[in-house]
């Protein structure tokens, strides 16, 4: 079986420039543009926006 491509595998990079990433799914049916979340950047110690990278 062939991976779908409705949940693609994307990169969530932190926008505090310290080019720490987590990797997830997201379902492209609902959420169509790109996808910001806050969640902890364990290099400055703290919580921050993390964005969608293409």
């Amino acid at each position: 079986m062939a991976r779908n491509e409705l949940r693609p595998v994307i990169k969530l990079r932190s926008t505090a420039g310290t080019g720490y990433t987590y990797v997830t799914r997201k379902n492209r049916r609902n959420n169509p543009d790109r996808l910001t979340l806050r969640k902890y950047d364990p290099t400055i110690r703290r919580h921050v926006l993390f964005r969608e990278e293409r």
